[in-house]
């Protein structure tokens, strides 16, 4: 994985090159934006794979002649992964470029501050990486909500590892370990209420601070109890150091993961060998279809060492939903755009076809039902099917 220092210069080169773009569009260009972290937390890589897919989006709409016959310009941001600067990007965003749509962030805490933004100012959103439930649902009773998502939204993915866990666990005897931060225990709940949907009780449920290098304790108190299948919550690096503390113990389950572990810091830290035993959700793989073999080839030419593919991807799905607005809307403007939202139906994308992805109360384009899981094969993640996944129909997907 490169360093964040690389990010950094990455970023740098990505908001030079953003502003520049943004600064030759004429007044009948359509503007886009695109703001996540690029350059600082353990999302950067996320936030790098997501603007390559949009910039990739946004080429192959105006190689088809535009949105109406306009060119459509990419305005790019790096909110280097903290709360105030993703608000000023925003602001910049919808305020200093006029952008008609904007496309981010990496962060859900991120999104979260920023929310009331678009939505006061009628600028339609699509988020391609951030996961958390109220992101979308914080305005859902409004008349218009201009939140939506093209993403892997926590319970849905969580959905998704319960059922496998039922499966494979030969005792039902699954346990929950998960970082302590905001996001974790929030997949600690998740966790527990999908497990009770399949009638199971966690015989144990821990947590570990996000910079523990040791988590041996709460994993002897886990395989005390038993668990042959263990949930982790968590992100990459954390992940990592659980897969260390199992082997440091001898205690290797059914160690089930979330998108988040998509990141190249798993096998960086954790080491190719050991990354390989966890198996987690994913929305799609570079080995996927022929779609996502070319994209994935694209993007690498920009970000040689992406690994977080499902983050192009959803992000260049994002702005061919957007555009299919615009055009179904025959306007640029914020209200019609995302009305027509609700509306749109036959839009290829590189995951699949949406067909009328949201409805005037639901804003997410992905649900359990588009998910599988991955594991990691040789350093890149890779489409993971066993006799348990091959087992798993929509009645087990429980949410």
């Amino acid at each position: 994985m490169p360093s964040v220092h690389r990010f950094a210069k990455l970023a740098v080169v990505g908001a030079i090159a953003g502003s520049l773009w943004a600064g030759a569009a004429y007044a009948q260009d359509i503007k886009i934006g695109y703001t996540a972290d690029q350059s600082a937390s353990g999302v950067a890589e996320l936030g790098i794979a997501g603007r390559w897919g949009f910039e990739a989006a946004i080429e192959d709409i105006n190689k088809a002649g535009g949105i109406m016959g306009r060119k459509v310009v990419g305005v790019i941001r790096d909110d280097q992964g903290t709360p105030p600067k993703a608000i000023q990007n925003m602001t910049e965003l919808i305020d200093a470029e006029k952008v008609q749509a904007v496309v981010g962030p990496a962060n859900s805490g991120n999104a979260l501050a920023w929310l009331h933004l678009p939505q006061q100012k009628k600028i339609p959103v699509v988020v391609p990486i951030g996961t958390a439930t109220e992101i979308t649902n914080r305005y859902a009773k409004e008349p218009q909500n201009y939140l939506f998502r093209v993403s892997m939204v926590d319970r849905e993915q969580v959905a998704l590892l319960g059922a496998y866990a039922i499966k494979a666990s030969k005792d039902k005897k699954i346990a929950i370990l998960a970082d302590s931060t905001g996001y974790g225990q929030g997949g600690i709940k998740d966790a527990t209420d999908i497990l009770a949907l399949h009638g199971v009780t966690p015989v144990a449920t821990e947590k570990y601070g996000p910079k523990d290098t040791d988590i041996t304790s709460q994993l002897s108190k886990i395989k005390a109890a038993g668990a042959d299948t263990v949930i982790i919550y968590g992100i990459a690096d954390g992940t990592a150091q659980v897969l260390r503390s199992m082997e440091k113990i001898n205690y290797m389950p059914v160690t089930l993961g979330t998108w988040g572990n998509l990141s190249s810091l798993l096998p960086k830290m954790a080491g190719e060998k050991l990354s390989e035993h966890l198996i987690l959700a994913a929305s799609t793989t570079e080995d996927t279809n022929a779609k996502t073999k070319a994209l994935g080839e694209r993007v690498r030419k920009n970000f040689p060492t992406l690994t977080t593919f499902p983050c192009s991807a959803q992000a260049y799905d994002s702005v061919m939903l957007i555009a299919a607005a615009m055009k179904l809307a025959n306007s640029t403007d914020g209200e019609k755009v995302a009305a027509a939202l609700e509306n749109v139906t036959g839009v290829e994308g590189v995951i699949k076809t949406y067909n009328k992805p949201f409805t005037k109360t639901a804003h997410e384009g992905l649900s359990v039902a588009d998910f599988y899981l991955a594991r990691w094969k040789n350093g890149a993640p890779v489409r993971y099917e066993d006799q348990f996944t091959k087992a798993l129909t929509p009645a087990d997907l429980k949410k």
